[in-house]
């Protein structure tokens, strides 16, 4: 189990997920809801299941928050979600800036290296960086 929310949308290789790591306030669920307000599924927030299988990183919601999301300001809100994403981009949120140009980095998740973002997700871009960032996989 790792403290982290997990969104994925539908792309032409399938579906596919972004796991939103930081730690607490770092605006992970805030980041998932804006994602998913953009027609993406909520997989997991808080914690996530995460696992290896055939050389690639999987997520799933703990049985007792399936299907929830905390909203600051309204509570714990119901929302459709995705049953299981695999992993392709992991998503690491930061408070302030980032570099302009990164090397390419990698986050070893469950033995599995998968491609990081580091962001700040209050920044109204995160939500088209994250897209982008998943997009150019």
């Amino acid at each position: 189990m790792l403290h982290a929310a997990a969104v994925a949308r539908l792309t032409p290789e399938g579906w596919r997920g972004a796991l939103i790591t930081g730690p607490s306030g770092a605006g992970k669920s805030d980041l998932a809801l804006k994602l998913i307000g953009r027609g993406w599924r909520l997989v997991s927030d808080d914690y996530s299941h995460v696992w290896a299988s055939g050389g690639a990183l999987w997520a799933t919601a703990p049985e007792r928050i399936a299907g929830l999301i905390e909203a600051r300001g309204l509570g714990i809100v119901a929302m459709r979600t995705r049953l299981t994403a695999r992993i392709a981009l992991v998503v690491e949120c930061v408070e302030g800036a980032v570099e302009r140009f990164p090397e390419p980095s990698v986050a070893a998740v469950a033995g599995v290296e998968t491609p990081r973002l580091r962001l700040d997700p209050r920044h109204a871009s995160a939500i088209e960086l994250v897209a982008a960032g998943l997009a150019r996989l």
